[in-house]
Formats: C-alpha cells, sequence, structure tokens
C-alpha cells in the first residue's frame, strides 16, 4: 500500500510513520543520505589536522580542517578492507592511520602509505584516496551531504550568510554539550519544534523572554513593534516582529532564519534576562534581540548576542532520536571570569527538556491502536503543516530507501 496516499494535507501523520521501520528505512535513503545535514561549528575545526566525527544510522564522517584552511568529510572508511579508522569522537592529527593494516591518509584525504602490499599489483594511489563528502561551511556553521549529487547550497548560503555575519561564531568557542537520546520519532521532535501552542503550559521560562506565544493586543503589539524599532535604529535587520512564530516557507526552501525582539528586560536568552557572557562577533552591546536558524532536517539555533544554543537532530530508529544541545561564547571569553555555566545553560537547557519530555509523551501516544491522524490549526500550527508538506515532497523525490536489516520496506 502507498503510505504517502495516507498523509491528508492539514493533518498529522498516520501512526505508523512514527513507528514503521520500512518507513524510516527509505526516510533516512530519502532525507538523512539525500540532504544537508548539520555536522557541527567552524571553531571545533579551526585549525589543521583537528577533527570530529558526525555518525548516524550505519555512517561514520570524519570531518577535518586541512592544511589548506578548508574542512572536508571523509567516509571514515580504510580503502584497504574497509575498517573504521577513527574511534575517538574528536582530536588533532597530522594524518590518519588506520589500526587494523596502518594504511595512512593525509588531512586531503589522499593515500599516503601502504606498506606491505605487493609491488607488482602496480596500485594507483589516486584511486585509493579515501571517500568525500561534500561540506559547506557558512557563518561559523559545518554542513555535510553524503549524496552523489546534492541539492543546491547558493541560496541557502546566499541568505544566510548576512544574517549569520555579525554573530562571528567562527571566533567563537564550545563552552558546553548535552546529548540526549530521545525516546521519540525524529518528525514528532520537528513537529514540536515548529510550534509554540505548547510553550504557555510547556516552557514557563521561554515565553517570558520571547513573542512566540499567540497573546495579541495592542499593548503587546505596540510594544513589539517599539522593541523592532530600537533594533532597527542600533542597524540591525530584524525581519520578525509580530506575535508567534515567524512562518517557515512553503516553497520548497528547507533553511530559514530571522531576526526578532525579545520582551522589556530580557537583553539575552538568560532565566532573568540579564546578560550572561561578553558580546559576540561584532555586537556592540546585549540587546539585539535572537537570531533563529533553521535547516531541515538537523539543525535549529537561537543566539543572542552573548551566547548561541545549537540543537542537532540525528535519527536513531523509529522511535529514538539523538539530539545534541551546545552552548557557544565568544573565543576570548573565559569560564568563572566572563560567564559561568550555571548562568548560561539553565535557560535551554530548561527548554530542551522539557520538549524531550513532550516528544516522549507524544510517542507513547502515537503508538497506540486508539491513534487517529488530527486536524492542525491554520494559525497556531502552520509550520508543522508546512514541516509536514516538505516531509511529503522530500519522500517522493526518493521514496524508496535501501532496507535495513529486518525491516519490511513499505511503498511510500
Amino acid at each position: 500500500m502507498n503510505a504517502l496516499a495516507e498523509v491528508r494535507s492539514g493533518w498529522t501523520l498516520p501512526g505508523r510513520f512514527y513507528v514503521d521501520p520500512g518507513i524510516f528505512a527509505a526516510e533516512f535513503d530519502a532525507i538523512w543520505r539525500g540532504h544537508w545535514l548539520f555536522a557541527g561549528h567552524s571553531c571545533e575545526v579551526s585549525a589543521p589536522g583537528e577533527y570530529f566525527l558526525l555518525e548516524f544510522g550505519n555512517e561514520s564522517l570524519i570531518l577535518v580542517r586541512g592544511n589548506d584552511g578548508r574542512v572536508s568529510a571523509f567516509h571514515n572508511v580504510c580503502r584497504h578492507r574497509g575498517s573504521r579508522i577513527c574511534d575517538e569522537a574528536s582530536g588533532t592529527l597530522t594524518h590518519f592511520v588506520c589500526p587494523y593494516h596502518q594504511w595512512s591518509y593525509r588531512l586531503d584525504g589522499s593515500l599516503r602509505a601502504c606498506a606491505g602490499v605487493d609491488r607488482e599489483l602496480a596500485l594507483d594511489a589516486r584511486e585509493l584516496a579515501l571517500v568525500h563528502a561534500r561540506v559547506e561551511e557558512v557563518g561559523g556553521l559545518v554542513f555535510v551531504s553524503v549524496a552523489e549529487s546534492p541539492i543546491p547550497f547558493e541560496d541557502a548560503r546566499t541568505e544566510l550568510t548576512p544574517l549569520l555575519a555579525p554573530q562571528g561564531l567562527e571566533d567563537a568557542r564550545v563552552a558546553a554539550r548535552r546529548t540526549y537520546t530521545v525516546s521519540a520519532n525524529w518528525k514528532l521532535v520537528w513537529e514540536n519544534n515548529r510550534e509554540c501552542w505548547h510553550c504557555h503550559v510547556g516552557h514557563p521560562e521561554y515565553i517570558r523572554a520571547n513573542y512566540d506565544t499567540a497573546r495579541r493586543g495592542d499593548a503587546t503589539t505596540a510594544e513589539l513593534e517599539s522593541r523592532a524599532k530600537q533594533l532597527r535604529e542600533r542597524g540591525l535587520d530584524v525581519d520578525h516582529a509580530d506575535v508567534g512564530l515567524a512562518t517557515f516557507p512553503s516553497d520548497g526552501r528547507w533553511w530559514s532564519a530571522n531576526r526578532t525582539p525579545t520582551v522589556p528586560g530580557f537583553v539575552t536568552e538568560s532565566l532573568d534576562g540579564r546578560p550572561v557572557a561578553p558580546p559576540m562577533g561584532s555586537y556592540d552591546g546585549h540587546d539585539v534581540g535572537t537570531l533563529r536558524v533553521r535547516v531541515l532536517p538537523g539543525l535549529w539555533c537561537h543566539a543572542s548576542a552573548d551566547h548561541v544554543v545549537t540543537t542537532r537532530v540525528l535519527p536513531v530508529g523509529p522511535r529514538e532520536t539523538q539530539l545534541e544541545v551546545t552552548w557557544l561564547v565568544a573565543a576570548d571569553a573565559e569560564e568563572g571570569v566572563d560567564y559561568d555555566l550555571a548562568g548560561l545553560m539553565p535557560f535551554w537547557q530548561l527548554t530542551s527538556e522539557q520538549d524531550w519530555a513532550l516528544c516522549e509523551r507524544n510517542q507513547r501516544g502515537v503508538v497506540s491502536s486508539g491513534y487517529r491522524p488530527g486536524p492542525l490549526s491554520l494559525s497556531r500550527e502552520r509550520n508543522v503543516a508546512a514541516f509536514l508538506e516538505w516531509y511529503r515532497v522530500a519522500m517522493t523525490r526518493n521514496p524508496l530507501g535501501d532496507q535495513a536489516p529486518g525491516a519490511r520496506v513499505t511503498s511510500l
């Protein structure tokens, strides 16, 4: 049966889209192997030889800064007999050595040495370089694609670059990181992220700082317009000055970014609204609103003047998702002097963990035989509908994924 034919526009997905191993296998091939994925931050590989691994499903990629200053990505697979090369999640190396038979590779992926191989084989080293994946760096964020012909990235770069430029993420440092395995399908995680109808009850700390909830009225509107005017007078491009979440594009784009004001008294996303670190990048003060970036299927980001919080989304299985939350500050900010984690982390740690609990609760419901798709609010859940339409189109383009071991592949 064609599963996508069951999807009703403006309604939630049928239950099997959140549990079926065959659908998950198809998603992995069409979306996670087919799209640009957020890998990490430029500052994590700021010097030649610095690397980190990105692992999802059966894929393991090495992201490394080369001697030419560029970031490259290679499949973490030796060209000799396919052994994994790197096990450490990050580090600094002058070259890569496979621990199995000591084949070695330069930072550009080229074969460096393969001692012990029979000379009569007359191997061509150019044919034995590590297998590349495509990489794009924009505004201090690193994206990777394992697709043979990735979807074009240039339009995303054009839109994201000027918005990210004042944040100075290229010159940031990782202050803290928390990794969670959430017992919920990755789509439920994104659906939750794409609406703030749940925020009044679910995020009491978050709503004190932001205008994302559906509260309206002349006083609130006037306040928001005044806040937006103040930021624009400081030369900041405020492109969302309305109550509620900015509308996610419905024209096929898989990225969006906007700057929006915070409520009076909150110059950063902290519990009390007061600064938690020195300003980053080219900001000359703390009151800059928040910069939000979303790149499907693997990233959302909230950036204040003094810190940035990124959330990386990676699928684990039909009912599990890995979420990596990272806090970044200016590169020269010193912990214990310029900032402390007790002030920096709680706002987004609380908000994130509240969301994970909501997603797990949602997953427990959609697996029930009593679950039926429900209608989405046109005003409060329009971005959920936009996400599900993006998903439907993405799956239609490449409807049948590689069959996972033991998976029942469902026709999409």
